[in-house]
Protein backbone atom coordinates (compact mmCIF):
# COMPACT_ATOMS: atom_id res chain seq x y z
CA UNK A 1 0.00 0.00 0.00
CA UNK A 2 2.36 2.46 0.35
CA UNK A 3 4.16 1.98 -2.60
CA UNK A 4 0.59 2.83 -4.43
CA UNK A 5 0.13 5.64 -2.26
CA UNK A 6 3.57 7.31 -2.36
CA UNK A 7 3.04 6.67 -6.41
CA UNK A 8 -0.78 8.41 -6.26
CA UNK A 9 1.04 11.14 -4.49
CA UNK A 10 3.77 11.72 -7.01
CA UNK A 11 1.41 10.92 -10.06
CA UNK A 12 -1.28 13.77 -8.95
CA UNK A 13 -0.38 15.70 -5.83
CA UNK A 14 0.30 18.90 -7.94
CA UNK A 15 -3.07 18.49 -9.93
CA UNK A 16 -5.09 17.81 -6.64
CA UNK A 17 -3.59 20.65 -5.00
CA UNK A 18 -4.58 22.83 -7.72
CA UNK A 19 -8.35 21.66 -7.52
CA UNK A 20 -8.71 22.12 -4.43
CA UNK A 21 -6.58 25.81 -4.70
CA UNK A 22 -9.27 26.66 -6.94
CA UNK A 23 -12.51 25.22 -5.41
CA UNK A 24 -11.73 27.11 -2.06
CA UNK A 25 -9.18 30.02 -3.16
CA UNK A 26 -6.86 29.50 0.22
CA UNK A 27 -3.37 27.85 0.13
CA UNK A 28 -3.62 26.64 3.39
CA UNK A 29 -7.20 25.29 3.35
CA UNK A 30 -6.51 23.29 0.05
CA UNK A 31 -3.46 21.76 2.07
CA UNK A 32 -5.55 20.54 4.65
CA UNK A 33 -8.38 19.71 2.27
CA UNK A 34 -5.53 17.77 -0.02
CA UNK A 35 -4.25 15.94 3.43
CA UNK A 36 -8.38 14.89 4.15
CA UNK A 37 -8.32 13.04 0.39
CA UNK A 38 -5.41 11.40 1.12
CA UNK A 39 -7.14 10.16 4.39
CA UNK A 40 -9.80 9.21 2.54
CA UNK A 41 -7.67 7.43 0.01
CA UNK A 42 -6.13 5.02 2.33
CA UNK A 43 -9.46 4.12 3.69
CA UNK A 44 -10.97 3.40 0.49
CA UNK A 45 -8.25 2.10 -1.74
CA UNK A 46 -8.86 -1.71 -1.57
CA UNK A 47 -12.81 -0.98 -2.94
CA UNK A 48 -11.46 0.74 -5.47
CA UNK A 49 -12.84 -1.41 -8.70
CA UNK A 50 -10.67 0.43 -11.64
CA UNK A 51 -14.16 1.26 -13.20
CA UNK A 52 -12.73 4.85 -13.79
CA UNK A 53 -9.30 5.74 -13.71
CA UNK A 54 -7.38 6.30 -10.58
CA UNK A 55 -7.19 10.39 -11.28
CA UNK A 56 -11.06 10.73 -12.38
CA UNK A 57 -11.67 9.01 -8.52
CA UNK A 58 -9.07 10.59 -7.06
CA UNK A 59 -11.17 13.74 -7.95
CA UNK A 60 -14.45 12.79 -7.69
CA UNK A 61 -12.88 12.18 -3.67
CA UNK A 62 -11.71 15.39 -3.84
CA UNK A 63 -14.82 17.20 -5.05
CA UNK A 64 -17.11 15.28 -2.24
CA UNK A 65 -14.19 16.66 0.24
CA UNK A 66 -14.72 20.16 -1.12
CA UNK A 67 -18.17 20.19 -0.58
CA UNK A 68 -18.46 18.88 3.22
CA UNK A 69 -15.95 21.65 3.57
CA UNK A 70 -18.49 24.45 2.53
CA UNK A 71 -21.56 22.77 3.70
CA UNK A 72 -19.05 23.32 7.03
CA UNK A 73 -18.25 27.23 6.42
CA UNK A 74 -21.49 27.81 5.71
CA UNK A 75 -22.81 26.32 9.09
CA UNK A 76 -20.44 28.40 11.20
CA UNK A 77 -21.09 31.40 8.53
CA UNK A 78 -25.01 30.56 9.60
CA UNK A 79 -24.10 30.37 13.14
CA UNK A 80 -21.78 33.91 13.36
CA UNK A 81 -24.40 35.61 11.50
CA UNK A 82 -27.25 34.43 13.61
CA UNK A 83 -24.71 35.71 16.72
CA UNK A 84 -23.67 38.85 15.36
CA UNK A 85 -25.33 42.23 16.77
CA UNK A 86 -25.43 44.13 13.72
CA UNK A 87 -26.45 47.36 15.15
CA UNK A 88 -23.49 47.85 17.54
CA UNK A 89 -20.46 46.88 15.06
CA UNK A 90 -20.27 46.39 10.67
CA UNK A 91 -17.76 44.36 9.91
CA UNK A 92 -15.43 44.78 6.72
CA UNK A 93 -12.48 44.01 5.77
CA UNK A 94 -11.09 45.85 2.33
CA UNK A 95 -7.79 43.76 2.58
CA UNK A 96 -6.98 41.83 -0.56
CA UNK A 97 -6.58 38.05 0.43
CA UNK A 98 -2.43 37.11 0.07
CA UNK A 99 -3.14 34.50 -2.26
CA UNK A 100 -5.07 36.72 -4.85
CA UNK A 101 -1.87 39.57 -4.85
CA UNK A 102 0.51 36.93 -5.86
CA UNK A 103 -1.80 36.58 -9.23
CA UNK A 104 0.16 39.04 -11.55
CA UNK A 105 -1.92 38.83 -14.71
CA UNK A 106 -4.95 41.51 -14.40
CA UNK A 107 -7.08 38.60 -16.85
CA UNK A 108 -6.50 35.90 -14.44
CA UNK A 109 -7.09 37.40 -11.73
CA UNK A 110 -10.50 38.71 -13.48
CA UNK A 111 -11.32 34.77 -14.17
CA UNK A 112 -10.46 34.24 -10.79
CA UNK A 113 -12.94 36.58 -9.49
CA UNK A 114 -15.29 35.59 -12.12
CA UNK A 115 -15.38 32.01 -10.54
CA UNK A 116 -16.84 33.27 -7.35
CA UNK A 117 -20.32 33.60 -9.79
CA UNK A 118 -20.26 30.47 -10.86
CA UNK A 119 -22.02 27.72 -8.45
CA UNK A 120 -19.83 24.75 -7.15
CA UNK A 121 -21.03 22.05 -9.72
CA UNK A 122 -19.75 24.67 -12.63
CA UNK A 123 -16.51 25.73 -10.38
CA UNK A 124 -16.09 21.58 -10.57
CA UNK A 125 -15.98 21.52 -14.28
CA UNK A 126 -14.24 24.20 -15.17
CA UNK A 127 -11.43 23.37 -12.89
CA UNK A 128 -11.31 19.76 -14.79
CA UNK A 129 -11.87 20.98 -17.89
CA UNK A 130 -9.60 24.00 -18.26
CA UNK A 131 -7.31 23.73 -15.33
CA UNK A 132 -6.28 20.23 -15.15
CA UNK A 133 -7.33 19.32 -19.06
CA UNK A 134 -9.65 16.17 -18.52
CA UNK A 135 -11.70 15.13 -21.22
CA UNK A 136 -15.85 16.11 -21.35
CA UNK A 137 -15.92 11.87 -20.57
CA UNK A 138 -13.27 11.76 -18.03
CA UNK A 139 -14.98 15.28 -16.05
CA UNK A 140 -18.35 13.04 -16.26
CA UNK A 141 -16.53 10.39 -14.62
CA UNK A 142 -14.99 12.34 -11.64
CA UNK A 143 -18.06 14.07 -10.99
CA UNK A 144 -20.31 10.54 -11.56
CA UNK A 145 -22.66 12.80 -14.33
CA UNK A 146 -23.70 11.80 -17.58
CA UNK A 147 -21.47 13.75 -20.11
CA UNK A 148 -24.65 15.20 -21.58
CA UNK A 149 -24.80 16.85 -18.04
CA UNK A 150 -21.18 17.71 -18.32
CA UNK A 151 -21.52 19.31 -21.21
CA UNK A 152 -24.75 21.48 -20.13
CA UNK A 153 -23.20 22.70 -17.21
CA UNK A 154 -20.10 23.79 -18.75
CA UNK A 155 -22.16 25.83 -21.08
CA UNK A 156 -23.66 27.32 -18.80
CA UNK A 157 -20.39 28.27 -16.98
CA UNK A 158 -18.73 29.53 -19.65
CA UNK A 159 -21.98 31.77 -20.50
CA UNK A 160 -21.72 33.16 -16.52
CA UNK A 161 -17.91 33.51 -16.98
CA UNK A 162 -18.19 35.43 -20.08
CA UNK A 163 -20.72 37.70 -18.50
CA UNK A 164 -19.08 38.39 -15.17
CA UNK A 165 -15.79 39.25 -17.19
CA UNK A 166 -16.88 42.05 -19.18
CA UNK A 167 -18.88 43.14 -16.24
CA UNK A 168 -15.69 43.03 -14.33
CA UNK A 169 -13.48 44.97 -17.51
CA UNK A 170 -16.57 47.84 -17.77
CA UNK A 171 -16.00 48.02 -14.21
CA UNK A 172 -11.93 48.30 -14.74
CA UNK A 173 -12.16 50.41 -17.85
CA UNK A 174 -11.12 48.04 -20.14
CA UNK A 175 -12.13 46.37 -23.04
CA UNK A 176 -11.61 42.30 -23.46
CA UNK A 177 -11.57 40.21 -26.52
CA UNK A 178 -14.49 37.86 -26.67
CA UNK A 179 -12.67 34.26 -26.55
CA UNK A 180 -13.96 30.75 -27.82
CA UNK A 181 -13.67 28.15 -25.95
CA UNK A 182 -13.45 24.51 -27.26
Amino acid sequence: MEDTFQRIYEKYHHDLFQFLFYMVKNREQAEDLVQEVYIRVLKAYDTFQGRSSEKTWLFSIARHVAIDWFRKQKTIRMRILEKFDWDKQQIKDDQVLPDEVALENEQVKWLYKALDVCSIDQRSVLILRYLQELSISETAEALGWTVSKVKTTQHRAIKQLQKQMISISEKEGFSIEKTRVE
